[in-house]
């Protein structure tokens, strides 16, 4: 006699344990997972039809947490005690962050330069894990309010660029969440899975992938060829990203508004989500036009695109190392695939299509395309997807430190994983 487990809350059929897939993101967060019935990606939506939950973590006077769009607002209202692009700090010591501090609204705790980073919130201290992990929970939440199952499995996708270091924290957070992080994958390779539905060809295929987030920007090439997807080299940068080009109209404002003293500094919050405002409507509008308290603000799309192409130039120099690194030149692409929010703006495509000189495919939402590539590598992990293989890289050479402090590779970066080297060594005095 069969068994069949029945869920006691709902009295509907127990399905069996769902994997998810999870684009933590610096910006925006969300779920996604392979529909029972259709077989297909989808990211999981609430109600009101929204997928996506702002990576935005809000502590209030009581120590009560709120995370996503009820904590967004308060950005403006209560900056110094509301976290974004925690994803930035992940992995990070004093030293790493200390030139880019004035970014950050809230506080970060300066006393041992080498430590990981903690951020003060009144007479707390969390480290980035500690808000990762808050977000996390709440994706976790909002998937068994959907799915109306316990969820408890995930695979979390990070910046190729990511250290091992970055990628531990990422592990962390998820293990704080109460999430079995079964893998941690490249960004870049989940939106190639997510693409390669559609890639499906005889022979083999080399995809770029163009990967311009809030906070991070990763280029990827890849090879995929019957199914297998195969990095051949990854490049990028992880303080490079939307955030940045808000901080470019923010500067400009700065410089050319006439604003009086102390002005930028009392309105930096108010400053920065009218400079995301802009960002976002200049992809539609020749020009933009906002207020804080009686100043008026403005930009046109092309002050906005030469304020920006010195970032973009950034993202063409890291792809032109990408393809050093895998050996192949750009007419040997045969797709460029943009993701990532960053992406919607207009110069960001022409520029990228302009320098790989063919069109390049955008079809897919740009903030789902992520989590939708890793929900099909937690459908490959749960058994249910056979014809798919991802071969990863590591993209930074791993090494042991030797006398007079040279590193000696023990792997090189861009090797294929998993990968295991053995080597022995004496002590040297």
């Amino acid at each position: 006699m069969a068994k069949i487990g029945i869920n006691i809350a709902t009295g509907s059929l127990q399905q069996p344990e769902m994997i998810v897939g999870i684009d933590l993101g610096t910006t925006n967060s969300l779920v996604a997972i392979i529909h029972p019935e259709t077989k297909l990606p989808t990211a999981l939506k609430e109600f009101d039809g929204s997928s996506i939950v702002p990576s935005v973590v809000h502590f209030d006077a009581f120590g009560n947490v709120e995370v996503g769009a009820a904590a967004k607002p308060y950005l403006e209202t209560d900056p110094t005690n509301t976290i974004f692009s925690a994803k930035r700090l992940m992995g990070k010591s004093y030293n790493d962050i200390q030139t880019h501090q004035d970014f950050f609204a809230y506080k970060i705790i300066d006393d041992n330069n080498d430590s990981l980073v903690k951020v003060q919130v009144g007479n707390q201290f969390y480290s980035p894990i500690e808000l990762s992990a808050h977000i996390l929970t709440a994706l976790k939440n909002r998937a068994e309010h959907i799915l109306k199952t316990p969820v408890n499995k995930a695979v979390i996708t990070v910046p190729a660029y990511f250290n091992d270091g970055q990628r531990k924290a990422t592990r962390e957070a998820g293990r704080l969440a109460g999430f079995d992080v079964l893998r941690i994958i490249n960004e870049p390779t989940a939106a190639s899975l997510a693409y390669g539905i559609g890639l499906q060809r005889s022979g083999s295929t080399r995809v770029a992938v163009y990967d311009l987030g809030g906070g991070t920007f990763d280029i990827s090439v890849l090879e995929i060829t019957d199914g297998v997807f195969e990095v051949l080299s990854t490049h990028g940068d992880t303080h490079l990203g939307g955030d940045d080009f808000d901080q470019c109209i923010v500067k400009h404002w700065i410089a050319t508004a006439g604003l009086p003293a102390g002005f930028a500094t009392e309105h930096q919050s108010a400053l920065r989500v009218l400079a995301e405002q802009a960002k976002c409507a200049l992809s539609q509008l020749p020009v933009f036009t906002g207020n804080i308290d009686e100043f008026q603000f403005g930009i046109s799309r092309a002050e906005f695109e030469s304020l920006i192409h010195p970032l973009v130039i950034r993202t063409l120099d890291a792809c032109q190392r990408a393809l050093i690194d895998a050996g192949c030149g750009i007419q040997q692409i045969d797709e460029v695939v943009l993701v990532g929010g960053s992406t919607r703006v207009p110069a960001v495509i022409n520029q990228v299509s302009a320098f790989f000189n063919r069109s390049v495919r955008h079809n897919l939402d740009p903030d789902q395309v992520v989590a939708l590539g890793a929900a099909i590598q937690a459908d490959i992990l749960a058994g249910n997807n056979q014809a798919t293989l991802l071969l990863d890289v590591t993209p930074l050479s791993l090494g042991i430190e030797t006398a007079g402090g040279l590193m000696d590779v023990l792997i090189p970066r861009n090797t294929k994983i998993p990968f295991k080297v053995a080597r022995e060594y004496t002590t040297s005095v």
